[in-house]
């Protein structure tokens, strides 16, 4: 497997999100404009695409929430690529990224619609905790962090 650093202008990651966005519609209903608002891709500096083959299998990204934390965001693997360890591997390499540019903690928002993602950020460390900024208050919200520099 390859694990490329890249940009949000990267080809694969715009058609992986696309699929993400897809889910995320089904899943969220009639919440889904309210959490899309916070999901634009455009200028994110600090994303991973993973292809095996030349085939992208998933993707993630990390930007900058304040000075000691980089938020989670656009966490996808392709739904024939599920349960392979694929999800932590990006998950990891954006916790290394965040580490490298010297942030403290990654933080991130999911849904409690998702709970594959939830079992996801359980398994690699993430501890539960009140909902951040514009999550705050939604109940369908579940936020999370993980200190990565001590």
């Amino acid at each position: 497997m390859k694990i490329l650093r890249t940009n949000s202008e990267n080809k694969d990651f715009i058609k992986l999100v696309k699929l993400l966005d897809l889910d995320l519609a089904i899943r969220d209903g009639e919440d889904h404009s309210f959490y899309a608002q916070f999901n634009k891709t455009d200028s994110i500096k600090h994303v991973i695409v993973v292809y095996k083959n030349n085939i992208p299998l998933g993707c993630g990204a990390i930007k900058e929430y304040d000075n000691n934390a980089m938020e989670i965001k656009r966490m996808f693997t392709s739904i024939e690529s599920r349960g392979k360890g694929i999800a932590s591997l990006i998950l990891n390499e954006l916790e290394k990224w965040a580490r490298e540019l010297l942030y403290k903690k990654c933080i991130l928002e999911t849904g409690i619609k998702q709970p594959e993602a939830i079992g996801l950020y359980e398994k690699n460390g993430y501890k539960l905790i009140p909902n951040y900024g514009q999550y705050a208050n939604i109940e369908n919200s579940k936020c999370f962090e993980k200190v990565i520099i001590k």
